[in-house]
């Protein structure tokens, strides 16, 4: 059976107002590999936006681990209305199902659903239905998905051994992002944590050495929305990403893996920051995303 695939018209906020989250819940927390979810190549499929951070993770987590070919993946439209988030032109069509609006896959898990309508969403191609909307759990479910499928070339972002310690750094790094990068501890320290990061990666090239791992991901996804992220420490002093050097250099070092330049589109979060943020300083350009970095050599 061919999908029909459609458009949704163009956002008119005349007509249907404003967008605003309804409810903003999570209540599809299922994941690949449970006994209703069984891992087959092909039944799964994510729905993504370029700037939602939470979507970018999972981007970037199936590009590392070998799952394009397994598990597929289609971006929403930017912008929004009270409809939600839209496929149009942009991006693309839904090609799974045809839906020209994201909340259509909710209301076929759910007749009726009235609740939040968010990415990124994890679609079961043969059951018809989500299988979670958990922005949190769905980077780390992918990122353990499929493990007799992957091949050897799959970065395995998420083992066994670091699990704990990826756990509680993944946990700190969104409390300093909740606060700007920059707050006052209970025992009256000041807390920096873009200072902090660069002293620990002066000698390291990854938050864990010489292993990539998901916390990785989870950071350098809140380090390319530098100025949107971190805009308490930025007020503090008024120092970018830039001017972090062993900061800016791991980014960099980061975004030369496909993994990573692949599954961002600096034009949407340029466009996003203008939009959001319209006063805070410009994020980096291309070319300077491209640049040259002597991080290899680090343990």
């Amino acid at each position: 059976m061919t999908t029909q695939l459609g458009y949704a018209s163009p956002v008119d906020l005349d007509r249907y107002g404003p967008y605003g989250a309804t409810n903003p819940e999570y209540p599809f927390a299922g994941a690949i590999g449970d006994a209703e979810f069984p891992a087959e190549a092909g039944r799964y499929h994510v729905y993504l936006a370029h700037g939602c951070p939470w979507a970018h993770i999972v981007a970037i987590v199936r590009h590392a681990r070998g799952l394009t070919g397994i598990v597929g993946a289609s971006y929403v439209d930017e912008e929004r209305d009270a409809r939600g988030w839209a496929f149009r032109e942009r991006f693309g069509p839904d090609p799974v199902n045809g839906f020209t609006l994201l909340r259509e896959a909710y209301e076929a898990t759910v007749p009726g659903y009235a609740g939040h309508i968010s990415v990124p969403t994890l679609w079961d191609r043969e059951a018809q239905r989500i299988v979670s909307n958990a922005y949190d759990s769905i980077p780390n479910d992918l990122a353990v998905a499929f493990p007799e499928s992957v091949g050897e070339q799959a970065v395995d972002l998420y083992p066994e051994d670091l699990r704990e310690a990826i756990d509680i750094t993944d946990t700190d790094f969104a409390t300093a992002a909740r606060k700007g990068g920059l707050w006052t501890s209970e025992e009256g320290e000041t807390i920096h944590t873009l200072e902090r990061s660069d002293a620990h990666l002066a000698d390291k090239r990854y938050l864990f050495g010489d292993r990539l791992t998901i916390s990785d991901v989870r950071f350098w996804v809140k380090l390319v929305r530098f100025t949107e992220t971190y805009r308490a420490a930025i007020a503090e002093d008024g120092r970018t990403l830039v001017d972090y050097p062993h900061l800016w250099g791991y980014a960099r070092d980061l975004y030369s893996r496909p993994e990573f330049r692949e599954t961002t589109d600096l034009a949407v979060l340029a466009e996003s920051r203008r939009r959001r943020f319209p006063e805070s300083p410009a994020s980096p350009t291309a070319a300077q995303w491209a640049s040259a970095q002597d991080r290899a050599a680090l343990g």
